[in-house]
């Protein structure tokens, strides 16, 4: 025993070295061969040795010394295709190299007379330097001079804004966001031109350096709400954020539930909407997805058209979607708990059409529910996957024949594939993919309880779908506000879309620091006709 101990201890130890140079690796291979944080020195030949050290083996990094005035030295550094070569030509290289030699040529005097640029930055670290050139702002360095600055002159290829393809609507705006922050930061701008709309800078990714933003009304946002965002973003000390998907796991205060506690869209208008409620968007450069917080269940069961019809309509709507959420969850389990342990609740008619097409089935009821459930799911993942012109028509066409040969092979009975086709187009009536794949994905243990322990086993699932529920929080908000814990203010919103003109005070959890989004008395009074 003790020689093994023995053995094992040098083993740890090695190991234990063997992180520790990684890590010291990792951040020597973060900034090669220089401190980035050091300041600029007066000497252009030592600058440019030091960003020719940085950018190292980097070919696409653009070194272009020139004279401004034909005397003092200077060197233009940017980053092919994330600047804009036209203007910088036109703007920047050919009036400095034109300008007189009248000897003032220090970086203030060039950002104020000589360069035709409006958004002009001063620099005076290298780790300044470098983040304005990964941004496609080109930087100019001086000779005899300790600052540089930055041309805000960034371009390069994005898509054009559009409808969003998972979240299209009969009536309402068809802009979406796109991949970059600035365009998205402008749709939000449009539709509130306040200037209590701000828009909180942040970054995170050692290497990506993601630029991120909190935006929110000041005045009408929590601000702890807030303060917890950014708090819970400058904790991240991760390589890079991708997407907006990656940053939400890292903020939600309970990722290992199913449900998701943040919501995400790619609508303007949702983000707009959500802003004048008293939430907090934050926007992820690089993803069309803008994340708001904090969100309910409630909120995810809502589509931005409840809102653009007439209130009676959005609320049958809402209702019906709510009912088609039960049917998506409890369906098949029902049927499953029905047919292995309750047979006496199902009408004697439709019970012998059911043995009948069960005759030759050789498996249980539970055993078929998943065959048939993993099968579809499949069938829609393969169709996600697959080229728009031909995804559509797969998914469809694989599942009619699948079904009919599997009924006509008696590997399944022909109600179990109506259960699960009605089940699966119950759960595309989820307005959100997020809460759908949480609902498809307890779907499968909900079977099994039905399964095992009949009708107990589904009573048993729901209580503890409903606890957990009840337990978990969206930044510090119960997750089944304002139903549990009740606040009668927000129920205007949440089993009916009360008609406008009623919706006068904002939600309680959101909009606390001020109730009152519209004037009393705002109900249309009809004009009397002359008799």
């Amino acid at each position: 025993m003790k020689n093994g101990q023995k053995g094992r201890l040098p083993l740890k130890r090695r190991r234990l070295k063997q992180q520790k140079a990684k890590q010291a690796d990792k951040t020597a291979k973060l900034e090669p061969s220089v401190d980035s944080k050091a300041p600029l020195s007066d000497s252009l030949r030592a600058n440019e040795n030091t960003f020719r050290s940085i950018y190292d083996n980097s070919s696409d990094v653009i070194f272009r010394p020139f004279y401004i005035g034909e005397q003092v030295k200077a060197l233009l550094i940017y980053i092919e295709g994330l600047s804009n070569i036209e203007e910088i030509d036109d703007s920047v290289l050919s009036p400095l190299i034109k300008s007189k030699a009248d000897g003032d040529t220090t970086v203030d005097t060039l950002i104020n007379k000589k360069v035709a640029v409006s958004d002009v930055k001063k620099v005076t670290t290298f780790s300044d330097s470098v983040k304005e050139i990964a941004s496609g702002s080109p930087v100019i360095i001086v000779d005899q001079q300790t600052s540089g600055f930055a041309l805000g002159l960034s371009k390069w290829e994005n898509r054009s804004v559009e409808e969003p393809q998972a979240e299209m609507v009969v009536r309402g705006p068809r802009e979406g966001f796109v991949e970059t922050i600035g365009v998205n930061t402008s749709l939000i701008r449009r539709r509130i031109r306040s200037p209590k709309l701000k828009m909180k800078a942040m970054e995170a990714g050692e290497y990506t350096k993601t630029a991120i933003k909190i935006a929110y009304i000041d005045g009408v946002a929590d601000q702890s709400v807030i303060k917890e965002a950014a708090s819970r973003i400058n904790r991240i000390d991760v390589d890079g954020i991708l997407d907006s998907g990656v940053l939400e796991e890292y903020i939600e205060d309970h990722p290992q539930s199913p449900f998701p506690q943040v919501l995400s869209t790619e609508r303007p208008d949702i983000v707009s909407a959500n802003l004048l409620e008293g939430r907090v968007a934050i926007l992820v450069d690089g993803s069309p997805f803008v994340l708001i917080v904090p969100a309910t269940f409630y909120s995810l069961l809502q589509s931005s058209e409840d809102y653009y019809g007439r209130f009676l309509i959005g609320t049958s709507i809402r209702w019906l979607r709510y009912f088609f959420l039960l049917i998506s969850l409890f369906l098949p389990s029902l049927y499953v708990a029905l047919l292995t342990y309750h047979q006496e609740m199902v009408p004697t008619t439709l019970l012998f059409s059911i043995a009948a097409s069960r005759a030759q089935v050789p498996f249980p009821a539970l055993i078929e529910a998943l065959m048939m459930e993993i099968t579809f799911e499949a069938l829609r993942e393969a169709g996600l996957r697959l080229p728009k012109q031909v995804g559509s028509a797969v998914s469809i066409v694989g599942a009619l024949v699948i079904g009919e040969a599997a009924v006509s092979a008696g590997i399944v009975s022909a109600p179990m594939v109506i259960v699960v086709a009605l089940t699966g187009v119950a759960s595309f009536t989820i307005p959100r993919y997020s809460a759908s794949a949480a609902v498809r994905m307890l779907r499968f243990p909900m079977i099994f309880l039905a399964g095992t322990l009949g009708l107990l086993g589904i009573m048993l699932g729901i209580i503890g779908i409903i606890v957990h529920m009840a337990t978990i929080r969206s930044f510090g908000e119960p997750y089944l506000s304002p139903m549990a814990p009740m606040k009668w203010r927000g129920m205007k919103d949440v089993l009916i879309r009360a008609p406008w003109w009623k919706l006068n005070t904002r939600p309680r959890f959101t909009g606390e620091t001020n109730d009152y989004r519209q004037a009393d008395n705002q109900k249309p009074s009809p004009i009397r006709g002359k008799d």
